[in-house]
């Protein structure tokens, strides 16, 4: 299970290079919960970053603009992005989800073969009127994305798992297998809560709040030691 860091900054992504985590995921939490950076912070920290480790960018809590958001994706790879990370937010159904996702693989893929598409869905959709989460497994198979992602729209505190027990997130995981796909899994996971998503099968799981100092992921900053730390502790598994 991999290890995706979310700083918003070049001093928050060295710290996670240097605690050792396998992602360097660029967001911006100030426009919510995949919020984009800006393109010289995802240049920046590529150029920080080493080259065997990989750099994600988030396109943000997109609308239904597919026009839009595929600019957006070819913003996020000519900066330097391997994985860019579409946040399924304004799109209610599996058609507008779809239409979007499939804009987004054509353009990073006409680009760039090998970079890595990730279609997003919250487990708290309900909550913001966005697509269902458990549609986003297809919508990733069907948009020819690499990987299905989860995690929360709404940052109150709640985590992945106020939402979904293990048993359906292993569901999730299993379909998602079963389409040949990765999966990645985040939405204020706290330290305890990945040897059940490393048990699961989960391939990344994704965090902020456990790797800053507090443990909050608007007030704290990313720390080396709880990167690695977190990193030590998915090691053991």
């Amino acid at each position: 299970m991999l290890l995706l860091i979310s700083p918003i900054n070049s001093e928050e992504a060295l710290e996670a290079i240097k605690g050792n985590a396998d992602i360097i995921d660029v967001k911006n939490p100030k426009e919510g919960s995949l919020g984009a950076n800006f393109p010289w912070v995802i240049k920046d920290i590529r150029e920080i970053t080493p080259d065997a480790m990989l750099v994600s960018a988030t396109l943000g809590d997109i609308p239904y603009k597919p026009g839009t958001v595929s600019l957006a994706a070819m913003g996020a790879l000519v900066s330097g992005a391997d994985y860019i990370k579409v946040g399924l937010y304004g799109t209610k159904n599996y058609e507008e989800s779809l239409e979007v996702m499939k804009n987004v693989v054509k353009t990073v893929k006409d680009q760039n073969p090998d970079a890595i598409v990730v279609a997003s869905g919250y487990a708290d959709a309900h909550r913001v009127g966005a697509v269902s989460p458990w549609e986003i497994p297809k919508i990733a198979k069907d948009s020819g994305s690499d990987l299905a992602m989860l995690d929360t729209a709404v940052k109150d505190g709640k985590t992945l798992f106020d939402y979904l027990d293990i048993d359906d997130l292993k569901k999730f995981v299993d379909e998602i297998h079963g389409y040949g796909l990765k999966s990645a899994l985040a939405g204020s996971i706290k330290k305890e809560q990945l040897k059940p998503l490393h048990d699961i099968g989960c391939d990344v799981v994704g965090v902020r709040g456990a790797a800053c100092i507090g443990g909050d992921r608007n007030t704290g900053k990313i720390d080396r030691s709880a990167v690695s730390q977190l990193k030590d502790l998915i090691n053991s598994f």
